[in-house]
């Protein structure tokens, strides 16, 4: 009790907080909050928030000096405080951790979103939109490559594929979630997952994947009849992805395959056939891309992997991921080289690619693999990887 002598002292001299093992004495669990996203989370133990802790210490000791309750309280309170921060991970799981965030560090989910269906949205990633324009990359790829020459790509492709990319990868989050709920709950940055955490029950679960499904579906009737063979096939692809973690150290190449398969179907739905001297290299370049960036993600979790036996690239490459992430780049910007030669495409298409290439080297040179934070800022940055390939593929095509 000597921190509450120090602070009792004077109400004239600076504030002496009060660390959190003072007060973190209290029962959180027998102060259950309404927030599902909030701590404590009803399946896994965790520290109770700050301002929470705050709370309850001034309910069991009522501090009768208002100076100096109302100064720990703008200290506890203040959103530039920031304790125990999980910033390593990208700020995922911040808001769970006991960590008090800004406003403007929320995501549109946690501030617009209902609460009662803020757990689907979280299932489905919609506040983490990254697994989406990844997904969707590879489609915009393909069919702006279908284009005739000197013509724009088929906007409504654009706009169903895109609509697509959003479901699939919900879909895709949700078997995932649905496979991993028991790993889940024992990794740092995944431990607060909807289903992990207890928040949505696997049944609700199975129940908004078949929502999506469903969804998907009507998407996947808008197209032609060979690219509705293509697509329902892909399925098998998103369902047993999360079965590889346990298998194989290569899951990323896996996932390759399923999230580029855009590559092959959005020029079907647009040609209504297949060039595989166009598609193929641009499948093959996009699961050297996923690779990349996938392993460089894995980075984050290779810890907890290690503890509950999920095996990754982040794990099979080790210290020498760079010169294979390099490899894996080179091959990449190879492929996409051939496929763009293959489609008669003109000088801004190379332009494009270069500066593409430069932006995928600056991602391997400046990767620090033991720092989350940085993991995550270059896996997020391969969005813009993305959109320059777009780019040099629509002014390519005008061009040619």
């Amino acid at each position: 009790m000597s921190a509450l002598y120090r602070l009792s002292r004077s109400s004239c001299r600076r504030l002496t907080p009060i660390s959190a093992s003072y007060i973190s004495f209290a029962n959180p669990q027998s102060h259950p909050n309404p927030d599902p996203y909030s701590n404590p989370c009803p399946k896994h133990d965790s520290k109770p928030s700050i301002g929470h802790n705050v709370k309850l210490f001034n309910q069991y000791f009522n501090f009768r000096n208002p100076y100096i309750a109302s100064q720990y309280a703008l200290f506890s309170t203040s959103p530039d405080i920031v304790q125990g921060s999980n910033h390593e991970n990208g700020g995922k799981d911040d808001e769970h951790n006991g960590i008090l965030k800004k406003d403007s560090e929320k995501t549109w989910v946690d501030l617009y979103v209902p609460e009662g269906v803020r757990p689907y949205a979280k299932l489905a990633r919609l506040d983490r939109p990254i697994g989406t324009y990844l997904l969707g990359w590879p489609c915009m790829w393909s069919i702006a490559l279908a284009a005739e020459p000197g013509n724009l790509p088929d906007f409504k492709m654009l706009a169903l594929f895109g609509c697509g990319a959003l479901l699939l990868r919900g879909a895709g989050c949700t078997v995932n979630d649905l496979f991993d709920r028991d790993f889940d709950g024992r990794v740092e940055r995944t431990k607060l997952r909807p289903i992990a955490c207890g928040v949505l029950t696997p049944f609700q679960g199975i129940a908004f994947l078949g929502v999506q499904l469903l969804l998907g579906l009507g998407i996947l009737l808008q197209l032609n009849n060979y690219s509705r063979i293509l697509g329902a096939s892909s399925l098998l692809l998103v369902f047993t992805y999360p079965l590889m973690k346990r298998v194989t150290y290569w899951p990323q190449a896996y996932l390759g395959l399923a999230f580029n398969y855009g590559a092959i179907l959005g020029w079907a739905a647009v040609r209504g056939s297949l060039d595989p001297f166009i598609v193929l290299p641009l499948y093959a370049s996009g699961i050297c891309w996923t690779l990349v960036y996938d392993t460089i993600y894995a980075h984050q979790d290779k810890d907890d992997d290690l503890k509950v036996g999920m095996k990754s690239t982040a794990l099979r490459f080790g210290d020498s991921t760079k010169e294979w992430i390099s490899g894996f780049g080179f091959l990449c910007i190879s492929g996409l080289a051939l496929s763009g030669y293959n489609a008669d495409l003109a000088w801004p298409y190379y332009t494009c690619l270069a500066a593409s290439s430069g932006q995928l080297a600056w991602q391997i040179y400046t990767l620090d693999c033991s720092n989350r934070a940085d993991c995550n800022r270059k896996f997020v940055s391969n969005k813009w990887f993305g959109a320059l390939i777009f780019s040099g593929i629509v002014f390519g095509r005008l061009v040619s």
